[in-house]
């Protein structure tokens, strides 16, 4: 077992999300046909299954819409910094669309330094992108104005 974090796994759908990311910007798929956006990122659209989605831009900003405070066991990379938060995170752009990730208490911050009893929900919060390696770059969500 690795002794850090769990790592997404690269395939050719998932790629333009990953270089968006390390870019620091965050992406989504949208269907070329219906125009309404999805994730997450798959051959084709949902909507129209004949067609060949297109990658967009969104704002990187959203709201907590759910969280979870995850207790032990836990992943051993993980057990030292528990208590920590998962947040998902509803899009601006397309409430419906949930990111799931860490909410920081500042960008670069650790995942374990947000006091869990102080998340709200549908608190505004951002993106920013925690470079893990040099390939993977997470979203995780900080608070936003």
């Amino acid at each position: 077992m690795s002794d850090g974090p769990l790592l997404p796994v690269f395939d050719d759908d998932a790629a333009p999300f990953w270089e968006g990311c390390r870019r620091g910007v965050l992406r989504v798929q949208r269907c070329a046909e219906s125009g309404r956006l999805f994730f997450p990122p798959r051959a084709t659209s949902p909507f129209a299954p004949h067609v060949a989605p297109e990658w967009t831009d969104v704002s990187g900003r959203g709201r907590i819409w759910s969280f979870v405070v995850p207790h032990p066991p836990l992943l051993a990379p993980f057990a030292a910094l528990a208590p920590y938060n998962v947040v998902a995170v509803a899009l601006d752009e397309d409430p419906s669309i949930r990111l799931i990730g860490n909410l920081l208490a500042r960008e670069g911050g650790s995942i374990d330094e947000v006091d869990p009893a102080t998340i709200e929900i549908g608190a505004r919060v951002r993106a920013v992108f925690d470079p893990v390696t040099e390939e993977i770059h997470l979203p995780r969500w900080v608070l936003a104005p």
